[in-house]
């Protein structure tokens, strides 16, 4: 699992918000940390309300009193400072993933217009598509990025795609680690929330559609229990539910409704992000979500 993580800083307090998660994650699965700095060619004089850290000396600095506020003597924690300076920050990361092999990456996203530039951004582009590693995005100002202290109620999307259930092993490995339970969702749209040609064909044919649907919810039901009875068996406790509307909304209102504290969500790594990208609910979920998400490749051919 999670053995090795990897956590890039880049000197401000909204980034440290990802730290409580590695350190929740570094006790109870036995991983080692790198807390990796990247200096910035050309950098700002502040980053985030934060003076930037521009040199070898004073990012050591910063790395080290780090380690020591954050992360207990019984965890193993590294610490690296690229120092050469870098115009492409994303990329330098990228290439540490390469020299550090982590099995996850931890990140903040910074609130208003950082989120977004991550993600849609090459951060997530390249991590995700291109190093086929777990990113877990922690959004900074939320109380789950402050509170994140264990892991104790998990929320796995699927949507029939035998491909995107390859995150199971993950989510069931975490849920035995964190003694957590584990719930299965999946989103059967409504008539007045389908797109494309199915909305067409619903206002055409509004009551073969709406019979059409209900039966799509019975049997995502039925998918789910059958995956469900399946992780019942290797002792996880394992729920499930089926919600109708616009699947990345009905996510969203679901992990906060329920309380849930992390969201497991695969992506696929064919083609960089084109398919995670190609479909609606990925980017929605990632954008809107305000608990820590984890995104899981699949599909690495």
């Amino acid at each position: 699992m999670f053995k090795h993580l990897l956590v890039p800083l880049d000197g401000s307090k909204l980034a440290e918000a990802c730290l409580p998660a590695a350190v929740s994650l570094s006790k109870t699965l036995g991983s080692s940390v790198m807390l990796l700095h990247i200096i910035e060619k050309d950098a700002s004089p502040e980053i985030h309300g934060d003076r930037h850290l521009t040199n070898e000396d004073e990012a050591c600095k910063y790395l080290d009193q780090v380690t020591r506020d954050f992360f207990p003597p019984d965890v193993d924690v590294e610490t690296h400072v690229h120092t050469e300076k870098v115009s492409d920050i994303t990329r330098s990361i990228v290439d540490h993933t390469g020299e550090y092999t982590p099995d996850l990456i931890i990140m903040c996203t910074h609130g208003e217009g950082g989120l977004r530039e991550l993600v849609m951004g090459s951060i997530a582009q390249q991590v995700i598509g291109r190093a086929h590693t777990p990113i877990l995005l922690v959004k900074a100002g939320e109380p789950g990025a402050v509170a994140f202290s264990a892991i104790k109620r998990i929320l796995v999307p699927l949507d029939g795609d035998p491909e995107h259930e390859k995150c199971l092993p993950v989510a069931m490995d975490l849920a035995r680690q964190f003694d957590a339970s584990l719930s299965l969702m999946t989103a059967v749209h409504t008539l007045g929330t389908l797109g494309g040609e199915r909305a067409a064909s619903g206002w055409m044919l509004p009551g073969a559609t709406r019979a059409i649907l209900d039966i799509d919810e019975q049997t995502a039901y039925e998918y789910l229990e059958n995956i469900a009875e399946k992780q019942r068996a290797q002792g996880v406790n394992v729920s499930t539910f089926v919600r109708r509307g616009d699947p990345p909304m009905q996510i969203i209102n679901a992990a906060q409704a329920k309380n849930f504290d992390l969201i497991v969500l695969a992506t696929h790594g064919k083609g960089g992000m084109k398919a995670f990208w190609a479909g609606s609910v990925g980017p929605k979920v990632v954008i809107e979500a305000r608990i820590p998400l984890l995104l899981v490749p699949v599909n690495r051919k």
